[in-house]
């Protein structure tokens, strides 16, 4: 409150500007209930009680029993992840997730059941339940949410809960459960567009038909009496088989939206929706900063090529390098790839200024993402893609001032305190350090991409030995301890952007102009090798661009 008046008072004297920067909203209390250990009692205690309804509200005997295997299954799957996914046990919101989602499985599976067992529709037959239960449903979601071996766990729990709703073990309904929710996290592992999902439901499907066949849950087929077989019976329970899968991936399909907007988590599927270059700021980059977006393409292939070598997030990689210098767009004209040739603004600043002008890009640019409403892994990359590092140029251009005065300074007679000195902090970015291997894989690829233009004629050794140093250079700066970067997939990143610097930097072939075609031609009628144009020596005028 004290705050605010003092800032109003200073606005009112021009001491201040009425403009705030935008910051990201903090909400104490979602932070305490996302790690809070009452809140995981809580919702393993909803759990139980959830299941206790399903169990109870049955014709089972001895449900008592039944329920005391659920809670055995149950101590199971909490060891389970906390000893397999400590991440996601350590987070609330995950945990209940993915309980949540079981459960919803768990619900409808039991209604299915309770409804083919009441005969309200004479078509829906007691076994009809084993076809048309939604198996993949919770496997489906948590393996594109969370990924595979979130997927697996789902499956491998989901269904032995499953099967003891109906019987102490319902075999069918186990395997049902378990082959389908195999084969649904096999072919979702990497879904980039929703189509895929309704893919793994259609083999999905082919799955459930293929156990019901073999459990007998379609048929009887007389194979020795064709005429005898009810054959429309058996059509109906193999669509139901077949339409099991789909309609569960469609559902699936029309979930996901609503479940990564609630558990702030971005899939594959938005990420490569996000990857649009349509966007605003991207528009706006191409008239205002076109160096720039010309810049963030080619960091988008280093980034995109590095993290597939060595399986992390290549789309979430491309996406964010799209952004990461976003900032640019408030001061374009100050940075390198962007100026023209007729003056650079910097030669008219002290060092301090021109630092505190680059540095500024970063903080600028969290606030034209929040302003637009970039997903949150992509203003984090902004915030972390140069770390704490040091603006080199600008502090060596400051300390080289500093000499000048000095010396100046004793033919003055001037005393040494009175010149002032040069912080290194002052020079050096805000952070936090890269915090993800996404995150540091991009801020190498930026400072790559940016050192590489200023090789003269690069060749495979020069690109060679700039990558390693570079990497070097963070590595002794500790900009990567914060990371999950290892020695080797360091090695590898670095592999993959020598690789795909040789290939943008290689030089083209000089082709003949139009005009002089004629006079190309040698008196002895041969035409001139235009491949020799590559192996000219360096006294010679520079190859054309074509």
């Amino acid at each position: 409150m004290f705050n605010f008046l003092r800032r109003t008072r200073l606005v009112k004297r021009g001491l201040a500007s009425s403009k705030t920067r935008r910051r990201r909203a903090s909400n104490e209390m979602l932070r305490n209930l996302e790690q809070s250990p009452w809140m995981k009692v809580a919702i393993f205690a909803a759990f139980v009680v959830g299941l206790a309804l399903l169990i109870f509200s049955g014709q089972q005997q001895e449900p008592t029993r039944i329920f005391i295997f659920a809670l055995l299954i149950l101590a199971t799957a909490i060891g389970q992840l906390w000893m397999n996914q400590p991440q996601t046990f350590l987070r609330n919101s995950r945990v209940f997730l993915v309980f949540g989602v079981i459960y919803l499985q768990l619900a409808l599976t039991k209604l299915l059941i309770a409804l083919c067992e009441s005969a309200v529709f004479t078509w829906l037959k007691p076994e009809t339940a084993w076809l048309i239960a939604p198996y993949a449903f919770a496997p489906l979601i948590l393996c594109v949410l969370l990924g595979k071996n979130h997927g697996l766990y789902g499956a491998v729990f989901v269904s032995l809960w499953s099967s003891i709703l109906v019987a102490k073990i319902d075999a069918p309904m186990l395997f049902n459960g378990l082959i389908s929710g195999f084969t649904a996290v096999y072919l979702t592992q990497q879904v980039r567009r929703r189509g895929r999902l309704i893919r793994a439901g259609f083999f999905v499907g082919v799955a459930i038909w293929l156990l019901s066949l073999t459990f007998g849950l379609i048929g009887p087929i007389d194979l020795f009496n064709p005429g005898a077989t009810d054959w429309a019976m058996i059509s109906l329970q193999s669509t139901f088989a077949i339409g099991n899968g789909l309609v569960t991936a469609m559902l699936v399909g029309g979930a996901l939206p609503i479940l990564e907007q609630l558990f702030q988590i971005t899939t594959d599927i938005s990420w490569l929706e996000a990857s649009d270059l349509n966007h605003p700021l991207l528009r706006r980059m191409t008239i205002e900063a076109p160096g720039t977006y010309h810049h963030s393409l080619v960091v988008a292939n280093l980034a995109e090529s590095a993290s597939e070598a060595i399986g992390a997030n290549a789309t979430l990689c491309r996406v964010c390098s799209y952004f990461h210098d976003v900032g640019k767009l408030v001061k374009p004209e100050y940075f390198t790839e962007n100026m023209n040739f007729e003056r650079n603004p910097h030669d008219d600043l002290a060092p301090t200024m021109s630092a505190l002008i680059i540095i500024a890009h970063v903080k600028e640019g969290v606030d034209l993402a929040l302003k637009h409403g970039l997903n949150q892994q992509v203003i984090d990359v902004i915030q972390q893609h140069h770390g704490t590092s040091l603006v080199y140029y600008f502090y060596q251009r400051a300390l080289q001032q500093l000499e000048d005065a000095r010396a100046g300074g004793k033919i003055m007679k001037m005393r040494e305190e009175d010149i002032p000195e040069v912080s290194e902090e002052s020079f050096r970015y805000s952070g936090p350090k890269p915090q993800t291997r996404e995150s540091a894989i991009i801020s190498l690829a930026d400072m790559v991409e940016s050192a590489s233009r200023s090789l003269e004629k690069p060749t495979p050794q020069k690109i060679e030995q700039l990558v390693t140093d570079l990497i070097d250079q963070r590595l002794a700066d500790h900009q990567l301890d914060e990371c999950n970067l290892t020695m080797r997939e360091l090695k590898i990143i670095a592999e993959r952007f020598r690789f795909t610097l040789m290939n943008m930097l290689h030089t083209r072939i000089a082709y003949p102009k139009e005009g002089k075609t004629e006079a190309a031609v040698r008196e002895d009628g041969a035409r001139p090798d235009v491949m020799a144009a590559a192996r000219r020596p360096a006294s010679a005028p520079p190859v054309s661009a074509a």
